[in-house]
């Protein structure tokens, strides 16, 4: 039985790795924003008489993090397994979206889930063994129009995930990147809403409305969170240093498609998948029959 914690879990991914995580046996420590968030999942866990507590957790508040830690760690034992999965997506052209939005944006996509692993850190490292694991995105491999801050997050996460994982490999803990596609979570674009304080007369308005149109008219094609939550299992109980997983075929595809190619080469694909050359072009939207990059 393993003790694992899991931020985010009023909802989506989270919900689903904090049940499927109980329902094996393990200890899981499901933090939520708010005590009501934590109802539905706490409700659940009694029902099935899971071994699963629901604390309130705001990763944007790291002075928090070492009383959770202690807390987990002086009830349980130990603490296996770390899962970094709270997150947020402000949709918006770079030149629209606020100051403040930005740095939301970034303190929960990326100090967030690094300052908690940095607090964990210390007991991992005396327990000789851990595992943590970051629940990324493929905007975190391929930058595009419209999520300039959420893929400027993700790509922070990536490339702090990797460098971290040369300095604390010595003493038996393993970190993993979780790369995954469109899931049907809080996260998704499927309401087809910009924020009612959007710029009227933004020149980028047409880029966003044509991004968010898509976006719900695609929404049955965003996969089931369990299947991320089925992928955490199989990692947790992996004996392998792999880095980088990918969640489903389109993840897949990217990450094969993307290794190698040049920066001309990188462009055209990311052209295709997304379907916004017609912005760049200036010319009016005509959704593509294909189907393209949703992060």
């Amino acid at each position: 039985m393993a003790t694992v914690l899991i931020t985010g879990c009023s909802s989506g991914i989270g919900r689903s790795a904090a049940l499927a995580f109980a329902r094996r046996g393990d200890h899981v420590y499901a933090t939520v924003r708010s005590a009501t968030d934590g109802e539905e999942l706490r409700a659940t866990a009694a029902s099935e008489q899971l071994q699963l507590h629901t604390p309130t957790l705001d990763v944007t508040q790291p002075d928090t993090f070492g009383d959770l830690i202690n807390t987990v760690t002086s009830d349980a034992g130990s603490l296996d397994v770390l899962i970094n999965n709270a997150g947020v997506l402000i949709p918006g052209a770079f030149e629209d979206i606020s100051e403040a939005q930005l740095r939301t944006v970034m303190e929960t996509n990326f100090f967030g889930p690094m300052l908690l692993t940095r607090a964990v850190l210390p007991f991992m490292r005396r327990q000789q063994k851990g595992l943590i694991i970051m629940i990324s995105s493929l905007s975190g491999l391929a930058g595009l129009a419209g999520d300039v801050a959420y893929s400027a997050s993700k790509f922070a996460l990536e490339g702090a995930t990797e460098a971290l994982r040369q300095e604390i490999d010595r003493w038996g803990i393993r970190l993993a990147l979780v790369e995954s596609g469109r899931y049907a979570t809080r996260l998704d674009r499927s309401n087809g809403q910009l924020p009612s304080d959007y710029p009227q007369q933004s020149p980028y308005r047409s880029l966003i409305e044509s991004k968010l149109s898509d976006a719900a008219q695609g929404a049955e094609q965003a996969m089931n969170p369990a299947a991320i939550a089925d992928l955490l299992l199989r990692i947790a109980d992996a004996d392998t240093r792999q880095l980088r997983w990918p969640s489903d075929p389109l993840a897949v595809a990217v990450l094969n498609k993307l290794h190698g190619l040049d920066d001309t080469a990188r462009a055209a694909f990311l052209d295709e998948v997304s379907d916004i050359a017609w912005w760049r072009d200036g010319f009016e939207h005509t959704p593509a029959d294909s189907g393209r990059l949703e992060t």
